[in-house]
């Protein structure tokens, strides 16, 4: 049983990895400019730069919020582009 219980320990470690990836992706998110957040309402506005209310600094992905590299990539993930820009 050696190879199962290695088989185990494999399958186990790529669940903790594929479990860390939208972390990993935030890491990366700094060459992604395109803002994604939540308003009070639950609204899911993503934000292009330069747009009012942009602030590249203030993303919370406790809340779901998230960057995106382009704005066909916020629509297909079901986000809607800002009213004011």
């Amino acid at each position: 049983m050696p190879f199962a219980a290695s088989a185990l320990r494999s399958a186990l470690l790529l669940a903790a990895l594929f479990a860390a990836a939208p972390a990993f992706a935030q890491t990366l998110s700094k060459q992604c400019l395109i803002k994604g957040n939540i308003s009070s309402k639950g609204e899911r506005i993503y934000h292009p730069p330069g747009c009012r209310y942009y602030n590249s600094t203030v993303i919370d992905p406790k809340r779901g919020e998230r960057w995106f590299c382009t704005e066909n990539e916020a629509v297909a993930a079901g986000w809607r582009r800002t009213k004011v820009c």
